[in-house]
């Protein structure tokens, strides 16, 4: 309900309303209209707002952040997710702006502070990721009521750019590799031949059942990821990384065959272990227990084997470039390779692989070129 006085400055109104999140009573107000009609218009337009559920109130921006994970995004988004969200407010976002207030947000504000990330050396990727954090939640005080324009709007972002080029192992280097993953270990050697011959993230590797075999058609349903970070009593699987990401693939004779070697020591382990083996897990890819292959285990073994092979340095990742240059030099055009890798877009694939593509394009033209020229001698 509005209440409005003559001062000497003009006519001035009060609103008296409940702050939703303290329960308290709080008050608006506004001085120097010229006329009571001019403070009457104000005062019903804030009312308004306030019915719509519009509100600008003292919240700070951190506190605001966190209630918009613990009832916004929780439950909606996968684990990492989260976990991105909440290291970005914890050491990007409260850091710098400490607290201040919601509403107090300004677009020039906020571009000095992703001006202050790329100045301190963080890649573009990083400034866009901490971006696309601070704009949802802004999408949400919007629909909230408790901004009217999203100050993330517009924004120009910078950052150093990183290296672009993709890293592989080059297909003459795949058999010394696998050679010095055998002898390393026969758990990671099937892991790792996996991951080069279907292109797989190691998650989704890491998750996969038995169930998802399908031994009569030779293919592989790729459906969930293993939650490397699950502690005891959380889930371990979660949602493939993108909406694209479920897919079937087909897998070659040669990978069957490893396969069904592998259930057959799974067996004999399972035989050895009886109850101590996990056999609810039921997984495809695990240590001798049945137990999940431990992330820490995985990039270690990598590392070492790597070494070992005679090769650079090279991150696990470089397995599933190293399957999608091997469908590309054997002649699978973009859109295959994005279907088998389950990028988002063929765009994504295209802007990954391009300069490995016309690579080998310009390979094959030289090759067709000295064929011609041995033709018309």
């Amino acid at each position: 309900m509005a209440s409005f006085k003559k001062l000497s400055t003009g006519w001035e109104f009060r609103v008296k309303y409940k702050d939703p999140f303290t329960q308290k009573f709080k008050e608006k107000s506004q001085r120097g209209f010229e006329t009571k009609k001019e403070a009457q218009l104000a005062a019903a337009e804030i009312e308004k707002k306030l019915r719509e559920g519009y509100e600008q109130t003292d919240l700070p921006l951190i506190n605001y952040l966190e209630l918009w994970i613990k009832e916004y995004k929780s439950g909606t988004v996968r684990k990492n997710t989260i976990a991105l969200h909440s290291n970005n407010i914890k050491n990007h976002i409260k850091p710098y702006f400490k607290s201040i207030k919601l509403r107090d947000i300004k677009p020039i504000m906020y571009q000095s502070f992703l001006n202050s990330l790329a100045d301190k050396g963080y890649s573009k990727r990083t400034v866009e990721l901490v971006n696309s954090t601070f704009h949802n939640a802004m999408e949400k005080a919007i629909i909230l009521g408790k901004i009217e324009k999203n100050p993330c709007n517009g924004v120009t972002i910078k950052g150093h750019k990183k290296n672009n080029s993709i890293q592989f192992i080059e297909s003459h280097d795949i058999q010394s590799f696998l050679q010095a993953a055998h002898k390393y270990g026969y758990i990671y050697w099937i892991f790792f031949k996996l991951l080069i011959e279907t292109g797989m993230r190691k998650g989704e590797a890491a998750a996969l059942q038995w169930t998802d075999v399908d031994w009569k058609n030779h293919t592989i349903s790729i459906t969930k990821t293993l939650d490397f970070q699950a502690g005891e009593g959380e889930e371990l699987f979660g949602d493939t990384k993108t909406f694209n990401s479920p897919r079937t693939i087909k897998i070659s004779q040669g990978l069957v065959n490893d396969l069904r070697h592998n259930m057959n020591v799974q067996n004999q382990n399972k035989l050895a272990l009886n109850e101590i083996y996990r056999h609810d897990l039921n997984l495809v890819l695990c240590r001798n227990d049945g137990d999940i292959m431990p992330k820490s285990s995985l990039f270690n073994a990598f590392e070492r084997i790597i070494k070992k092979a005679g090769l650079p340095p090279l991150p696990i990742h470089s397995l599933r470039h190293t399957h999608a240059v091997m469908l590309l030099e054997a002649g699978a055009d973009m859109k295959f390779v994005q279907e088998r890798l389950g990028h988002g877009s063929i765009q994504i694939t295209s802007d990954v692989y391009a300069h490995i593509s016309k690579k080998i394009e310009s390979n094959n033209m030289d090759k067709f070129e000295r064929h011609m020229q041995n033709i018309t001698k």
